[in-house]
């Protein structure tokens, strides 16, 4: 079969190819998937970068981390019938391949009414944000402030704050961008590219301030959400776009009583009870079934193409995920 496959670790433009490999075979509990599409995510380019908290072993890593595919086998163990299923599965290695397998109690099989588009990134990303939202203070009527509104997380974050009664202030980078979100119909968008955006996102929280802030930039717009965050206030950091260090001011920190931590998705899906997992999958599943979540692609390229894939992962402003096809 053929996947994208790096031997050394470095920037994926320069070390992906794509080439012939060995193709797998389920074992007992495993499904084999023939690959429709796999999205690039920012984990993916840093775990080819060996930046991230997974290390694949090389040489012959094969990319990606989330698909939608068809069942093409299944190992011992596993109802036959699960063949010729289509399915979605995130969490796993090697999906940037035109087959790969996953364990059969992993992949999610879908309804018609979900896209291929929708379907292959509906697990990684949108799972993360409900998981996110979750574990936050921030109740129904209450304010939460985000960066990277126009990304995949901020704009799932959007519906499932909405659906939940909880106020959102949507933060951008580029006007740009803002405008992108108010034609989708998003509110309370502000570009941080605005001298007065800070006083415009405090007259939306009001005096109490918010109670959460999400931040996946990082740099000196950390500290302006802390100053953003009302008394007992959480700072969550998502992510990093910028991986600028984060400049927080111990003043804000102690008198406001601000608490600081980290979340990271793949850790809180591995540790979650599977009741409570599946209870937010299918919350997910039912938004996307009705249209209420929806996710374009910014670009579809075939695995020959991965070089070009990834270096169109990287460019600022996309409708969507880069998408890998076989």
């Amino acid at each position: 079969m053929k996947a994208a496959i790096h031997d050394t670790f470095g920037e994926p433009v320069d070390v992906l190819v794509a080439k012939e490999t060995t193709k797998p075979a389920p074992a007992a509990g495993e499904v084999l998937v023939k690959m429709t599409l796999s999205p690039i995510h920012n984990h993916d380019l840093w775990t080819i970068r060996g930046n991230y908290g997974y290390k694949p072993d090389l040489p012959g890593a094969i990319g990606g981390s989330e698909a939608l595919g068809t069942v093409e086998a299944v190992g011992d163990g596993v109802d036959a019938a699960m063949v010729g299923k289509r399915v979605a599965v995130a969490g796993i290695h090697g999906s940037w391949a035109e087959y790969f397998v996953a364990p059969a109690a992993g992949v999610l099989p879908l309804p018609d009414a979900i896209s291929d588009t929708l379907g292959a990134q509906l697990i990684a990303m949108p799972f993360s944000a409900l998981s996110l939202l979750e574990t936050l203070k921030a109740k129904k009527g209450d304010w939460i402030i985000q960066t990277a509104a126009n990304g995949a997380v901020g704009r799932i974050m959007e519906v499932l704050a909405k659906a939940r009664g909880i106020n959102l202030v949507n933060l951008v980078r580029r006007d740009a961008a803002a405008q992108e979100l108010k034609d989708l119909g998003f509110g309370n968008v502000l570009s941080t590219s605005d001298a007065d955006w800070k006083e415009k996102a405090a007259q939306l929280t009001g005096p109490a301030g918010a109670v959460s802030a999400i931040d996946s930039v990082g740099g000196e717009t950390s500290a302006d959400l802390v100053d953003l965050l009302g008394l007992d206030g959480e700072l969550v950091v998502f992510g990093t776009a910028t991986g600028a260090a984060m400049p927080l001011s111990s003043g804000a920190l102690i008198m406001k009583h601000i608490t600081v931590k980290g979340f990271w998705g793949s850790r809180v899906s591995k540790d979650m009870a599977p009741e409570e997992r599946t209870r937010l999958i299918t919350e997910l599943v039912t938004l996307a079934a009705k249209g209420d979540l929806t996710l374009a692609d910014g670009g579809v390229f075939g695995l020959d193409h991965v070089s070009e894939a990834m270096t169109a992962a990287l460019e600022p402003g996309r409708a969507g995920k880069v998408m890998l096809r076989p």
